[in-house]
């Protein structure tokens, strides 16, 4: 068995470039899923292309991924010494393997789409957020998205980038099974949306209800801002209804994922 003890290795660059650089991970289309939990879901949901482990994990891992669900993939499968391992890991306390995946690629604005999310659930339950920006809070908002039922996550271009490590760790494998999308132009692909029967809920100032108190549609749509702008004028313009998040003592906002967790599952 060839153990990988170089840094100047193609795979390791790769992966190294993978982890560090969102141009790259767009240019080739894939990203980096690491830990034990998250690379056994990237074989189960993923399209997984390459499984990098420790020497020392190897005896450990080796007969989990020896399965009939690894072979199906057929990625690719290599071991690396344990401290090149430690050099491409994005964590304080590497768990000694990490995998390749290709990006998932979904349309929340195509009709067939939401149709087929229709007939399957009864309704259509879609999250938007305006320019979130912290790579953790994405990664909570995307697992609890899935945990909600939410039919899937559209997101405007100021979003942080949902392949970045932190993100993909944070969604626990959300990342792999919860339809996603980015737009250049949420303005437009929300009157998309609006135009396809889809009515638009924000948190806001001016809601007078709270959002334990509205009927939602079955198909609806939550509208999240920015963590310390909240909402731009623009997009809030677009909704439907303002909703009101109450709140005692002096807090004057909640943090973003918060937010979206109390709207998706009232919705």
């Amino acid at each position: 068995m060839e153990i990988i003890s170089s840094r100047e290795n193609k795979k390791i660059k790769f992966v190294r470039n993978l982890l560090e650089k969102g141009s790259f991970r767009k240019k080739n289309n894939c990203f980096v899923a690491e830990g034990i939990k998250l690379v056994l879901e990237a074989l189960e949901f993923g399209n997984v292309t390459l499984v990098m482990c420790a020497e020392s994990l190897f005896d450990e891992i080796s007969e989990r991924l020896e399965t009939e669900l690894f072979q199906r993939k057929g990625a690719e499968f290599v071991v690396v010494s344990d401290s090149i391992f430690k050099s491409v890991s994005e964590t304080i306390a590497p768990q000694g393997i990490l995998a390749v995946a290709e990006m998932p690629c979904y349309n929340l604005t195509d009709r067939e789409f939401l149709e087929e999310a229709y007939k399957k659930d009864g309704k259509i339950s879609l999250l938007v957020l305006e320019d979130t920006s912290d790579p953790g809070n994405l990664g909570t908002i995307i697992r609890t998205a899935e945990a909600a039922g939410m039919t899937g996550v559209l997101m405007g271009k100021g979003t942080v980038d949902i392949f970045n490590p932190k993100t993909v760790r944070s969604t626990m494998g959300s990342v792999f099974r919860l339809p996603f999308s980015y737009t250049s132009d949420l303005p437009s692909a929300i009157k998309e949306l609006k135009g396809l029967g889809i009515k638009f809920y924000a948190t806001h100032l001016k809601g007078e209800k709270s959002y334990k108190k509205i009927e939602y549609q079955d198909k609806s749509a939550i509208i999240i801002g920015n963590e310390a702008r909240g909402l731009s004028e623009k997009i809030s313009d677009l909704a439907d209804i303002y909703v009101k998040i109450p709140m005692k003592g002096n807090v004057e906002s909640l943090n973003a994922a918060v937010a979206a967790a109390l709207m998706m599952y009232e919705m």
